[in-house]
């Protein structure tokens, strides 16, 4: 059976889509730790980040470096964290979360409540910022 990503990817599910190419796809995090948490996938189905082969992970953290800089340029933070947990979806995946504090990236913390308006702009602010 397909994951939740898997489903995204195959436009079963809608997304607030960053962006995209024939091998990874970056999305906002729709139960988001602040504003801008964004997930980057391999469109490739794999459970675990760290049983892709070595390129895939490589391209896969040179396409979430690009979206990190988009991220940056338009939610107002000191930095771009990054998390790789990978226990709620069977899917390799990290998260890039916009930093002001170390609290920012707390994930057992209360989420941010955005409305539907308010991801579709983020998301197509962000994804007019990538290079």
């Amino acid at each position: 059976m397909a994951t939740i990503f898997s489903r995204i990817v195959a436009g079963e599910i809608p997304a607030y889509k960053i962006a995209e190419d024939e091998r990874f796809f970056s999305f906002l995090d729709i139960n988001p730790l602040v504003k801008g948490h964004t997930l980057v996938i391999p469109k490739q189905e794999t459970d675990y980040l760290f049983d892709l082969d070595d390129n895939t992970l490589a391209d896969m953290m040179v396409f979430a470096k690009r979206v990190a800089k988009a991220l940056k340029s338009v939610v107002p933070c000191k930095r771009i964290g990054i998390a790789v947990l990978g226990l709620e979806v069977p899917h390799a995946h990290i998260h890039l979360v916009p930093l002001n504090s170390e609290g920012d990236i707390n994930f057992s913390k209360s989420r941010v409540k955005l409305s539907k308006e308010e991801f579709a702009q983020l998301a197509e602010r962000i994804a007019k910022d990538m290079v």
